[in-house]
């Protein structure tokens, strides 16, 4: 069991916190995957296994019955889960997959700040494992697997370096992938209109009685908020 108390260890046991520069770097980088499109397709699964993560979790917390996850090739999702079809459970079900990404964001930063990079990479290899087995196609598995495979890597035989690296990388794509994600999701609305609305803001439209837009503007300002946030214990604590 030497090698569970040696986990254990690295997990409970902070790291040196990286320069700033290395901080300021990990997000340029995530800059760049979120400009190039076709870096964007690639990295975005990971936003997508998070987002459909997010529905999944909160439908069980309101007593929802979950179905299952999918993640398809064009990095669109879906999670089936059975229950009431209307009232506050459902909607903060639809809420909840936008939301999630800026939400583990800034947790993840403000474990960052602790110095717990490990504890993060850890963490990541817990929501991955969770959304695993309800994984319902096989690009999902692959996705998914994939996903797995990339975290146990640094995670087991990564060094404190590129450890602390990647979960910072890991962490800024979090937290502006989120707002990029609201944004190409209106986009595609724009694109869409005069056809059924399928988008999670559409289905909290229905639910809500409220515009489509207004669901939209709401997503974003807290995923905006998330990212400010979560940029004051990335990047402010590393100048103060």
């Amino acid at each position: 069991m030497d090698w569970l108390t040696d986990a254990w260890h690295d997990v409970t046991t902070a790291q040196p916190v990286p320069s700033t520069t290395v901080v300021l770097l990990t997000a340029a980088g995530v800059l760049v995957c979120l400009a190039v499109p076709t870096l964007w397709h690639v990295t975005r699964h990971a936003l997508t296994i998070v987002h459909e993560a997010s529905h999944a979790g909160v439908a069980v917390l309101v007593g929802r019955r979950l179905s299952g996850i999918r993640v398809h090739s064009d990095t669109s999702g879906l999670t089936v889960s059975v229950g009431k079809p209307r009232g506050p459970g459902m909607v903060a079900t639809a809420a909840a997959g936008y939301l999630g990404p800026a939400v583990l964001g800034v947790g993840a930063a403000w474990l960052l700040s602790h110095g717990y990079a490990v504890a993060l990479l850890w963490s990541l290899l817990v929501v991955v494992a969770l959304v695993l087995v309800q994984i319902r196609n096989w690009y999902g598995l692959w996705s998914v697997l994939l996903s797995a495979a990339v975290v146990v890597v640094v995670t087991v035989w990564g060094s404190s370096a590129v450890q602390s690296t990647f979960a910072y990388a890991v962490t800024w794509f979090f937290l502006l992938g989120a707002p990029r994600a609201v944004l190409e999701m209106q986009a595609q609305r724009r694109r869409r209109r005069g056809a059924a609305d399928t988008s999670d803001a559409g289905l909290l439209a229905r639910l809500t009685h409220l515009p489509a837009l207004f669901w939209v503007v709401v997503l974003l300002l807290l995923c905006v908020a998330a990212f400010a946030l979560g940029t004051v214990w990335l990047v402010g604590l590393q100048i103060g």
